[in-house]
């Protein structure tokens, strides 16, 4: 049996072999670990196998589909990433709802999945008040934002969730405008279907986006350069196209238990 480690190395070869494919720096692109329904003790065995492998992109990146198991595995990876070997991030990978947005704060150092202004103003209005209880650090006496990508549903798919193509750019210059958050880049999920190359046009058309606003001269998206996009199916499509960052689970984790 393939040990977690293996695929691991593999997912790495794979995203390397695909960066030079297209012609591209293999350390452009980083990986992230989907961690849904996966304890602490197999994320931090995957925290380890990275530090052991030496893996690029230096800090490990966590994804969370849920808040809740964001929440319950938190303290654990918190108290383990301590160890300059285990430093990782965590970024918000599912659906947030506003009432989830307090928990993910405590945890995340990005919002992937930010669709709508007014899920933009609470987490803003959030983090100010982190401030005011001293709970968020602050440099130059303010608070530290929290990164943000604005999700775009680029494939135009009804079971998916991010703001239509056309409205990127108007949320995505309301979201730099306020004070507390950074906009760093943005999200999509490729088309679900065997058609390659309607897969690629919707990796395509985020990157026209990403283009398009960091490219603007706009106040607050000059950061605006990640592309996350790309998974285990479809992340040489995706690196082809120019994502930043591919986000990978069954691929590391292997299959998902079904559900009891």
């Amino acid at each position: 049996m393939t040990s977690l480690a293996e695929r691991l190395r593999t997912a790495h070869d794979r995203v390397h072999s695909a960066a030079v494919a297209a012609d591209r720096d293999p350390h452009e692109i980083r990986l992230l670990l989907a961690v849904k329904t996966q304890p602490a003790e197999r994320i931090l065995q995957a925290l380890r196998a990275h530090a052991d492998q030496g893996s690029p992109g230096g800090v490990a990146l966590l994804g969370h589909n849920k808040i809740q198991e964001m929440d319950a595995t938190g303290p654990a990876l918190s108290e383990a990433g301590e160890h300059p070997g285990l430093a990782h991030e965590m970024h918000v990978i599912g659906h947030l709802q506003s009432n989830k947005i307090n928990a993910a704060l405590r945890w995340a150092s990005c919002i992937q999945t930010l669709d709508t202004t007014r899920l933009a103003g609470k987490l803003d209005a959030a983090v100010a008040r982190q401030a005011e209880r001293g709970d968020r650090e602050v440099r130059d006496d303010e608070p530290i934002p929290v990164e943000v990508m604005v999700q775009v549903n680029t494939s135009g798919e009804e079971s998916k969730a991010g703001v239509a193509p056309e409205s990127a750019r108007d949320l995505a210059l309301a979201v730099a405008a306020l004070p507390h958050l950074r906009l760093t880049g943005f999200m999509t999920i490729g088309a679900n279907t065997d058609d390659s190359g309607a897969v690629r046009a919707s990796f395509d058309a985020l990157t026209q986006i990403r283009d398009d606003i960091a490219g603007s001269g706009e106040l607050g998206t000059e950061a605006a350069r990640e592309l996350s996009m790309g998974m285990s199916g479809d992340l040489e499509t995706a690196v082809a196209a120019g994502a930043t960052m591919v986000r990978l689970g069954t691929a590391v984790f292997g299959a998902r238990e079904p559900a009891a």
